[in-house]
């Protein structure tokens, strides 16, 4: 199990799932908007397709940080 800090600029949540879940169906699960902004792992930006890769395949095994970051032009 990975413990993963999973949402966005407002409200994020620490969950336990398997390192075999993706990205994708982490953020689905718990109702993260990933299609405005800029996903990051653990700080580093995600390309296209790799939320479709397991925790696993990033080589993650006990904790992260999975998150949407929006940033607006006034910020």
């Amino acid at each position: 199990m990975v413990k993963v800090v999973v949402g966005s600029n407002l409200k994020r949540a620490t969950v336990l799932v398997d390192s075999n879940a993706t990205l994708r169906q982490t953020l689905e699960a718990n109702g993260v908007d990933y299609t405005r902004g800029t996903m990051t792992l653990d700080g580093s930006p995600l390309q296209a397709g790799d939320l479709n890769k397991t925790f696993g395949d990033f080589g993650v095994t006990e904790k992260c940080y999975l998150l949407n970051v929006v940033k607006a032009d006034n910020a």
